[in-house]
Order: structure tokens, then C-alpha cells, then sequence
């Protein structure tokens, strides 16, 4: 009897959105993004995003403030004080553990080794820049290999899993805010006082006590984890699966603060995205739509390693802040974001 299976696609409708003004330390331009998705009226409220922001000079600022990519590793020791003596051991040995990711990749760079001990229980918290890909198989074949690396050593430590979820992989947590998973990404944009009201209907200060009210105090007494949004995950997915992305890691992705401020020249936005997983190279990339995502998107071009990834990182954020700014702005007026879901969707119906 065979085991291969069928393998087919899954279309989800898709439609190219913006263009979005961007600027920042890696993009610049007015560029259109695909979302992928079945619920509709996301397009024209992303739309309306993009429009205030060819409204503005400069557009959205995207500015990338880190990258990287994490695996946390578990060993078992016989007691605290020998998981201790160890992990100041690995420690002092640094220099030999870039030598072994260097050896098996010429993308993966090791940056960073987080050590917490719980018990006997020694977790090692492996960060590496991954270039141009998202990361994952990379981080954990070289995970695979520091861990082989450790135990030749004879410190007194037996294996004890791959991953050890002190990551942290698809999963809300707060370490991936504190030591960093993934693209960091800040988008921010100032909207004149005018624009605010005459396409926004609102104003800033309305906008600025939604954020607060909504954002802030709803999410602390829901008991959100560093996290204050009001729907992050919408445009994640959507370009996530445009993209080729693992769409999972929308789970942590969709974890990041948006941050309004009145000011004399008008209302200051941002949206700060600090765990984006997302890559330009690696499983999913190779599909024709996603191909073609990437090339319209100026994802495919020659550039350091990485610069493609921050570039469609940075992308997500300004789509994200579009999202965001509309639907936060419609919630300021009592009605708006329900006449305006029914209205969509009966002119979709009607096509």
C-alpha cells in the first residue's frame, strides 16, 4: 500500500493592496502588498491605510532595530550547582561555539547564548543571524551541532531535548520581546491635523485616548502578554500567506504595541512589531504566486544577505500600521466598523 499522498492547493483569494508609501533603513518607495485572504473587507481598510500614507512626505518610516533567530536547547545535570558550573563553562568558551555554526553554514552567525537554570535542568538559549531566511531549520541544525559540541566537552550534562521552548517558537511568551526572535520592526508615520479628520473622521485626540483605552487598559485586564493591539494578526496572516511564510508565526508575530501621540503638527502613529519572522529564502518560497509576490514586491533582487528579508520585514510593519490606523480610526465612531463590514460585503455579494 503506498503512503504518498495527494498534494494539492488551497486557493485563498488574494489581492494586491496600496500602493503604500514607505521609507526607512530598508525600503524606500511606494509599493503594493498582496494579502491573502477570506475576509474582504480588509483590503479596502488596509487601502485606506496606504492612502494616508501617500498623504504624507516620507510615508511610513519602517526601521528595522534587530534580527534574529533563536533555538533554546535543554540539558539535564545532576543538581543546580552543576547545571551552574557548566553553563559558566559554555560561557567562558564562546569562541569555539562560533567556530561550530561557522563551520556548518556560511549564512547562520552566532550572536548571542541566554543560560537559565531551573532545578538540574540547564536551558541554553542559542540566537543566530540566518540571512535572508526566516530561520528555523537553520537555528536548529546548528542547535544540533552545538549540542553535540557541548557534550564532548564533559561537563557533566546529558541531553536532554532539541528545543526546550525557551525559544520561542509559536508560542505567546514574553522572552522573544525581552532577548529578540525574529525581524524588529518600528513603523511610524505623523498625520497632519487635516488628513486626521477629512479621511480619517476623526481627530487625534480621540485616536490617542482609543489607543489607550482600548489598546492599553483592555489588554492589561484581558491579561494580554506584551501585547497591545488592536488587530496585528489580520494583516500578518494575510501577507504571511502571500508571502510564503510560516503562518503560524503570526502567533508571536501578531504580539507588538501600537502607540499614538496628539502633537501640535498632528497625530503620531506606530506600530512596533518586535518578533516578525519572516524570510525571503527556504520552504514555501519556491511556489509560482509566491515567486511572483516576492518579485513584485522588489524581494528578489541582489543585495547583502538579509537586506531582502528586512526589506519584506519592514513591509509588514508599514501594511500592519495601514490595518491598524484604519480600523482604529473607524472604532472611534460609534457604528463605522459595522455599516462598514455590512457594506463591503453586500457589494461582494453583489458581484
Amino acid at each position: 500500500m503506498s503512503t504518498e499522498r495527494e498534494v494539492s492547493v488551497t486557493g485563498v483569494p488574494t489581492q494586491w493592496v496600496g500602493p503604500i508609501r514607505v521609507s526607512g533603513n530598508a525600503v524606500t518607495g511606494e509599493i503594493e502588498v498582496p494579502l491573502a485572504t477570506y475576509e474582504s473587507p480588509l483590503w479596502p481598510s488596509v487601502g485606506r491605510g496606504a492612502k494616508i500614507s501617500r498623504m504624507v512626505e516620507g510615508g511610513i518610516r519602517a526601521t528595522v532595530v534587530g534580527e534574529r533567530m533563536s533555538r533554546s536547547v535543554l540539558f539535564v545535570a545532576r543538581d543546580g550547582a552543576a547545571a551552574f558550573t557548566a553553563s559558566q563553562q559554555i560561557l567562558a568558551r564562546l569562541d569555539e561555539l562560533h567556530a561550530v555554526v561557522g563551520s556548518g553554514s556560511r549564512h547562520a552567525k552566532l550572536v548571542d547564548v541566554h543560560p537559565e537554570i531551573v532545578g538540574n535542568l540547564l536551558y541554553l538559549r542559542f540566537a543566530l543571524q540566518t540571512g535572508d531566511a526566516s530561520g528555523h531549520n537553520m537555528v536548529t541544525h546548528a542547535a544540533d551541532q552545538l549540542m553535540t559540541e557541548i557534550l564532548g566537552w564533559n561537563l557533566g550534562l546529558e541531553y536532554g531535548s532539541i528545543s526546550g521552548n525557551f525559544c520561542t517558537d509559536k508560542k505567546a511568551t514574553g522572552v522573544n520581546g525581552i532577548l529578540g526572535r525574529g525581524r524588529n520592526v518600528v513603523a511610524d508615520i505623523v498625520i497632519p491635523h487635516e488628513i486626521v479628520r477629512d479621511n480619517l473622521r476623526t481627530d487625534a485626540d480621540e485616536f490617542v485616548d482609543l489607543v489607550m483605552r482600548k489598546n492599553y487598559v483592555g489588554s492589561t485586564i484581558a491579561g494580554a502578554l506584551r501585547s497591545a493591539n488592536a488587530h496585528f494578526a489580520n494583516m500578518l496572516l494575510a501577507i504571511y500567506l502571500a508571502t510564503g511564510q510560516d503562518a503560524a508565526n503570526i502567533v508571536e508575530g501578531s504580539q507588538g504595541f501600537a502607540y499614538a501621540e496628539s502633537r501640535d503638527e498632528g497625530l503620531y502613529f506606530s506600530c512596533t512589531l518586535p518578533h516578525l519572522i519572516v524570510g525571503t529564502v527556504g520552504n514555501g518560497k519556491d511556489l509560482p504566486d509566491v515567486e511572483n509576490a516576492l518579485q513584485r514586491l522588489g524581494c528578489r533582487e541582489e543585495r547583502e544577505p538579509g537586506g531582502n528579508a528586512r526589506r519584506l520585514a519592514s513591509l509588514v510593519a508599514a501594511t500592519v500600521l495601514c490595518g491598524e490606523l484604519s480600523l482604529l480610526a473607524a472604532q472611534t465612531n460609534q457604528g463605522e466598523l459595522m455599516a462598514t463590514h455590512r457594506q463591503f460585503e453586500r457589494a461582494k455579494g453583489q458581484n
